[in-house]
């Protein structure tokens, strides 16, 4: 009975360190879901750019947008910004003191946009959805529909009637009724998140369109300036997590060459050329999004680098590929020949020559692996 105990728990205690080993093998990433959002900004100040004192210039200004996140990076939006924008002139009386006059004037639009957007920090810091705050830019046009001008109407014929002696050009571009004009944006956006759905959203914006928005002829365009506040709600998942196992082909082949080694008896010479140029396969994995050569598929690189030293005629193919789960074919190209790329990089390093190696890469266009994420991966092949 003591026996059987003591062979039960052995056979436990194995069964513990191979499950243990099992967990360790592979990683756990993130993976970026397409998702649409909704931004409301009530909170926002307006400043257009004119001859009136900074505060004169300042209205208030909100904002509501609803937009679609297609990747990591680039996403587009439509955004109606609206409310009330100001303008005014100053005119110095010099040697006329009657002449030292300010006039002011405000009137109503709203602005529909389409923007593009670009996630600044997955392109700098890669996608990480645990970041505490996210910046994206933005650009975008739109049109620019205001009305509502009958202050500047007013001050344009009190310039008339004060200025009259001074030869002063009222407001040469004086508009009334309701005005369309095609309108530029671009700014930056910042999202702090509160939890995978909720933000708090902060947006800066410089937006700008002719000469005539202000009723006054500058000969420049005329610009305006928001600074706007509120929050942020994502529809759905915006990431998902997956589970790489860590590829074991490769141990097991080595070990079948060991084995090999070990127990077929000392081949005829002819029999020993034929063994050194059979070709060598090494699977070199890389993480999601990442083109840098983890230390756990180093030794598959000295493996090929021994195997090129030891057969000094040999070469050496290597193929990048990128999964088709993820991204589009742009990024997946770009990564599957920078996969390539830092192979090649490291067996030049290792002393083999350039003449040994050639290269080339899929995209996700070629996939050789039935397992969409082992398809990450830079096929080498020395004979």
């Amino acid at each position: 009975m003591k026996m059987k105990k003591a062979i039960l728990s052995c056979l436990m205690l194995v069964a513990g360190l191979t499950a243990s080993a099992q967990e360790q093998k592979g990683t756990t990433e993130y993976v970026f879901e397409p998702h649409w959002y909704v931004q409301v900004q009530p909170l926002g100040v307006q400043y257009t750019l004119g001859e009136r004192d900074f505060g004169d210039l300042l209205s208030y200004n909100v904002q509501a947008a609803i937009g679609r996140q297609f990747t990591q990076l680039w996403g587009a939006r439509f955004a109606l910004n609206a409310w009330q924008s100001k303008g005014g002139s100053k005119y110095d009386g010099t040697g006329m003191p009657w002449a030292n006059k300010e006039y002011g004037w405000k009137w109503n639009y709203v602005a529909p946009t389409v923007d593009a957007t670009l996630n600044l920090s997955n392109l700098i810091a890669g996608f990480n959805p645990n970041r505490v705050f996210n910046l994206s830019a933005f650009a975008g046009i739109g049109l620019n529909i205001a009305w509502k001008n009958d202050e500047a109407a007013t001050a344009n014929q009190q310039i008339k009637t004060d200025l009259a002696l001074t030869g002063v050009e009222p407001l040469a571009y004086l508009w009334d009724g309701t005005k369309l004009r095609l309108m530029g944006q671009f700014g930056l956006n910042g999202d702090f998140k509160i939890n995978d759905a909720w933000s708090i959203n902060v947006e800066l914006s410089a937006n700008t369109l002719n000469d005539k928005y202000n009723s006054k002829k500058a000969k420049n365009w005329d610009w305006y300036f928001n600074a706007l506040a509120g929050v942020k709600y994502n529809f759905g998942k915006t990431y998902s997590t997956r589970f790489i196992p860590a590829p074991e082909p490769e141990i097991r082949y080595v070990e079948k060459i060991v084995e090999k080694v070990v127990e077929v008896p000392a081949p005829a010479p002819a029999e020993t050329a034929a063994t050194a140029a059979e070709p060598l396969r090494r699977d070199i994995f890389f993480q999601i999004g990442r083109t840098v050569i983890r230390k756990s598929e180093q030794q598959k690189v000295n493996d090929v680098v021994e195997y090129l030293k030891a057969n000094p005629e040999a070469k050496v193919n290597v193929t990048g590929y990128a999964d088709a789960g993820t991204g589009n074919d742009r990024i997946n190209d770009r990564l599957a020949a920078g996969r390539a790329d830092v192979v090649v990089k490291a067996l030049k390093k290792a002393g083999i020559a350039a003449s040994r190696i050639s290269y080339d890469s899929k995209g996700a266009r070629v996939q050789p692996f039935a397992d969409n994420d082992s398809n990450r991966v830079s096929i080498v092949i020395a004979e």
